[in-house]
């Protein structure tokens, strides 16, 4: 009969710890969207790579919540641990009414030790140290003038900050929300671990969403702002870049930035020195580690990471769903903005820029300038934007980094 008893009150333990009593209506809401969210990365291959790990991510915390749980003390009876433990006493002893106890240290979730990476600012400017060491600058180098086009797509990024205020949010929240309009996940994880870490969950879903999204959010915007013979227009081939203007390039960029807008430093900074790993052609050994087995680590622990940030009890709240429409309309801006500007620049030039490559301006990097190229394609066949539009793009990359130490600066 003790036994029979004793495989009861087992089966009853297992089913009081389980999901089934412990997990409530939003956790099986977040489940049902990390779902979502996997099919879209496998089947739809909406930016796979970080997509999938911040899905599974999500998935994970909402099974289960202790795996992002923190490191706590727990006060143990002396008696119970001297009578479990030999040796020493390795930790603090608390006397509360008349009884000692051990302040026994416990142990936080897997995910909670690796989060440390994205709450401390480590990742993102590892992640932009391999974006740097595959980015051709080559194009905007080749046409300066494109860099106007990546600063005006950042524009979203301002006006949303204004909005978001007036709806309510701190200024360090709306900062960390309007810079979801530069499509940069890395810098969006970086401004708010910074100015708004409890929005982390939901500002780092809306921002890698938004950039995944590009190919359908873009299109209509882009043609609904430009006319047809607009897009037709055929862009002339841009100069050679010589190599010691790429070398040089990314040490002036760092100075300028590091001088005038230090908050900026640590993700311009490392953007340029893994732009500098790929031109000086002196460390390819370096660069190629940069570039794939440190990116792809980092891309795991910080996906997976940022999508446990995301458990039901915290993301689904009123405030997210502001989040992610604020969000949505910094990106629907920034595109704007960008072809607007690429609007005034085809009047200035006479008719010689294609307003469409200014929709790169925005940090989605290749995609956005993929799009660029592919509507311009669908007016004129002939037409191949790419390396134009690749100068706004990997200008957007710099203007991201820059907005996000005007608002570190400005609110932080």
């Amino acid at each position: 009969m003790e036994i029979l008893q004793g495989f009861v009150d087992a089966v009853v333990g297992i089913f009081n710890s389980s999901g089934l009593t412990t997990l409530n209506w939003q956790n099986y809401v977040m489940i049902g969207i990390s779902i979502v969210l996997l099919y879209l990365a496998i089947k739809k291959q909406y930016e796979p790579l970080l997509l999938l790990p911040i899905a599974f991510g999500m998935l994970l915390v909402n099974l289960y919540p202790s795996i992002m749980s923190a490191p706590s003390t727990e006060m143990i009876p002396l008696a119970d641990y001297v009578k479990d433990h030999t040796g020493a006493i390795q930790y603090p002893i608390t006397e509360l009414n008349g009884a000692e106890y051990v302040n026994y240290p416990t142990y936080g979730g897997l995910l909670w030790y690796l989060y440390q990476g994205v709450k401390l600012g480590i990742y993102p400017p590892l992640i932009f140290l391999g974006i740097g060491c595959m980015t051709d600058f080559g194009p905007l180098i080749s046409n300066p003038k494109s860099l106007i086009l990546g600063a005006a797509a950042q524009i979203g990024i301002f006006v949303t900050f204004t909005g978001a205020i007036f709806l309510g949010f701190t200024a360090a929240e709306a900062g960390a929300i309007g810079i979801i309009g530069g499509a940069d996940g890395p810098t969006a994880i970086f401004v708010t671990t910074k100015l708004a870490p409890h929005l982390l969950g939901s500002i780092a879903i809306a921002a890698y969403s938004y950039m995944a999204l590009v190919p359908i959010i873009q299109p209509p915007i882009m043609k609904a702002l430009t006319t047809k013979k607009e897009r037709a227009v055929v862009m002339e081939q841009l100069r050679p870049v010589s190599k010691l203007e790429k070398i040089m390039f990314p040490v002036i960029v760092v100075i300028i930035i590091a001088i005038f807008l230090p908050d900026a430093a640590p993700l311009v900074g490392m953007l340029m020195l893994g732009n500098l790993f790929k031109e000086s052609g002196v460390v390819e050994r370096i660069n190629k580690t940069a570039q794939n087995e440190l990116m792809n680590i980092i891309t795991i622990f910080l996906g997976t990471t940022v999508g446990a940030t995301a458990s039901g009890q915290t993301f689904l709240t009123f405030a997210t769903i502001k989040i992610i429409v604020l969000g949505l309309i910094a990106f629907c801006m920034g595109t704007a903005f960008g072809v607007l500007f690429g609007k005034i620049m085809y009047v200035a030039t006479g008719g010689k820029v294609n307003p469409l490559i200014g929709s790169a301006g925005v940090s989605a990097v290749p995609m956005a300038a993929r799009v660029s190229q592919k509507v311009g394609q669908q007016e004129n066949p002939g037409n191949f934007l790419l390396m134009h539009a690749m100068g706004p793009n990997v200008a957007g990359v710099i203007g991201s980094a820059v907005a996000a130490g005007v608002l570190l600066n400005v609110v932080g």
